[in-house]
């Protein structure tokens, strides 16, 4: 279940005319519908409104997007890309839920943990233009 505006569960919220550059931390349950750019950590859930815009690097437990993101997204449990969302960035989680109509341009890492999956090194094709020739 994807918790609501005036859900209890939601710790704090951040409505569409809400403008915010900084680092975000936090414990529970955070949605963003306005303009975030920064940092956001958090062991816990972070909701990204279809209204909201963030330009950030994110490391949380749980991501679940409708909006727009530009960064790093790194989720501990899970990624949610709802059919509204936009994302733009790498995404380093194990478990990937995308619906139908969400748009992904950039990386997926799913192998294991966070902290594994900052070891991996990314393969970049590359073309060898003397080999065609």
């Amino acid at each position: 279940m994807i918790p609501k505006m005036g859900d209890k569960s939601i710790k704090a919220y951040m409505s569409n005319e809400t403008v915010f550059k900084g680092n975000l931390s936090f414990v529970g349950t955070v949605r963003i519908d306005g303009k975030f750019e920064g940092k956001v950590e958090t062991a816990d859930t972070l909701i990204i409104g279809e209204m909201g815009e963030i330009k950030a690097d994110i490391e949380v437990g749980s991501l679940i997007c409708m909006g727009k993101v530009e960064g790093t997204v790194r989720a501990k449990d899970k990624v949610h890309l709802m059919a509204s969302s936009r994302v733009s960035g790498s995404i380093l989680t194990p478990s990937l839920t995308i619906e139908q109509g969400a748009i992904l341009d950039g990386n997926c890492n799913m192998s294991g943990t966070v902290e594994e999956a900052k070891n991996v090194i990314p393969l970049n094709k590359t073309e060898n233009k003397e080999a065609k020739g």
